[in-house]
């Protein structure tokens, strides 16, 4: 079973790479209801899940749009972002210019002739339903996501920076071929497979070229959308995701404390998840100078490399680091 979009070279030309919070709030209110867990994720779904224990969200309009019982949820809850970074703010107001047209056409393709309340409310009342359901968004963003976003935020870039390096040096099928062993792309076709009961289907392709989306808090196989009134999304595990929820609690072992000292020790370990001085400097309660003069000794060692990505100055474990910490370099989760 396979889905396959049509990607000519004029629309491979158009594609580009895009970060976006609300898709990162979508895809982690769809594990914490119990559908497209990543094993990945899971310490952050205990935490997650003591804090909605302590304090539950309303999500009244927005849940049932996200049944666990379905496989698909309406489109417009993700648009594709209009840049290549976005806040919370500029996502929802993507999701509030959708059309009362393209509303209605999504939960019918989702719910069918018999949706459930809420949706049916939506339906007859689109513009009023999508102010209540990005409001609830927000809210859900502000308490699960952003405790996390500087973190999330810098596995993410690494991965755009990592990805744009292979489209440079490999073209198309290169990029392709890394960013998910369910993806091919060859003859202007991109087929996704993995047998996840959505059978062959060839996607209706938004406007433009794809949206190459990395996800840190979504599900471990690719998710592209079959119908799409902005630009198609593919969204992908990021690569590094899995090491960002151990980062900061695995202790380096005793041998590497030893060589290098604690505080250094802790920041190379960190570092298996991409992360920032002033992300280094709250982590660990020190000043961003004390963070650098560390990572200078750490660089200079081979041990730890930088890369800006946009306004961010990303460090993260090179592989000689990786191999002195006793682990595998971070990838995907998959």
């Amino acid at each position: 079973m396979a889905l396959t979009v049509e990607v000519g070279v004029a629309e491979l030309a158009a594609t580009r790479f895009a970060i976006s919070p609300l898709s990162e709030t979508v895809a982690c209110l769809r594990q914490l209801g119990g559908r497209e867990v990543n094993a990945a994720n899971l310490r952050w779904l205990r935490w997650a899940g003591e804090q909605l224990a302590a304090r539950p969200l309303d999500l009244s309009r927005t849940a049932p749009l996200l049944s666990p019982a379905r496989t698909a949820w309406p489109e417009f809850l993700i648009p594709a972002p209009r840049g290549a970074t976005a806040s919370i703010e500029d996502d929802l107001d993507a999701l509030l210019a959708t059309s009362a047209r393209n509303v209605r056409a999504s939960l019918a393709r989702v719910f069918g002739d018999n949706p459930p309340p809420a949706v049916a409310e939506l339906a007859a009342r689109p513009a009023a339903g999508l102010r209540a359901i990005a409001s609830e968004l927000r809210v859900a963003h502000g308490r699960l996501v952003a405790p996390h976003w500087s973190r999330i935020r810098a596995v993410l870039e690494a991965d755009v920076t990592y990805r744009a390096r292979h489209l440079v040096v490999g073209g198309a099928e290169r990029l392709f071929d890394d960013l998910h062993h369910d993806l091919r792309w060859q003859d202007g076709r991109l087929t996704v497979s993995g047998g996840r009961g959505h059978g062959d289907h060839a996607v209706a392709r938004g406007p433009g070229g794809l949206v190459l989306m990395p996800v840190v808090l979504g599900a471990a196989h690719v998710m592209i959308k079959k119908h799409t009134s902005t630009q198609t999304t593919v969204r992908y595990p990021a690569r590094g995701a899995g090491a960002l929820w151990i980062a900061g609690a695995r202790r380096p072992a005793n041998s590497v404390v030893r060589l290098l000292g604690r505080a250094r020790a802790d920041i190379l370990q960190a570092l298996c998840s991409p992360a920032t001085t002033t992300d280094l400097a709250l982590a660990f309660n020190v000043t961003p100078s004390a963070v650098s003069q560390h990572l200078a000794v750490l660089r200079d060692s081979g041990l730890v490399a930088r890369e800006r990505s946009g306004r961010h100055v990303l460090y993260v474990t090179t592989e000689l680091g990786t191999n002195l910490l006793g682990g595998e370099p971070g990838s995907a989760a998959e």
